[in-house]
């Protein structure tokens, strides 16, 4: 029971505070082609979001969109998702705020590989 409560706490610490600059700096945990649009993929990466989060925040970013995607628990960011236009298609990028904490929900790489070709 006790280890129990040191991982609820861990995670509570750890999904502290942080901001979009932030996650932007940190590794890429997922980076693909997609033969769909931007558009396209990002329709169907915020709509497999809506299950499981609360809605994320969709901008404009170069040629292509940037998906912010909040967190469970707490407020803030959880994930960036850049998803660029390409020549044929587009470029898909997602840095996550707790990339390397193995108990961190998978439902961001989930969707995000989900809409590559789907």
């Amino acid at each position: 029971m006790k280890w129990a409560w040191l991982v609820v706490g861990m995670g509570v610490v750890l999904s502290g505070c942080t901001s979009v600059a932030e996650i932007e700096h940190s590794p890429e945990t997922l980076s693909v082609i997609s033969g769909k649009t931007p558009k396209q993929y990002t329709d169907c990466l915020v709509a497999k979001l809506a299950d499981t989060r609360k809605p994320s925040t969709v901008e404009p970013h170069k040629e292509g969109f940037r998906v912010i995607v909040p967190q469970k628990m707490s407020s803030g960011p959880a994930a960036v998702i850049t998803i660029d236009e390409r020549s044929s298609g587009s470029s898909i990028k997602v840095q996550e705020h707790l990339q390397n904490f193995p108990l961190r929900p998978g439902d961001v790489r989930k969707a995000a590989t989900a809409c590559i070709s789907g």
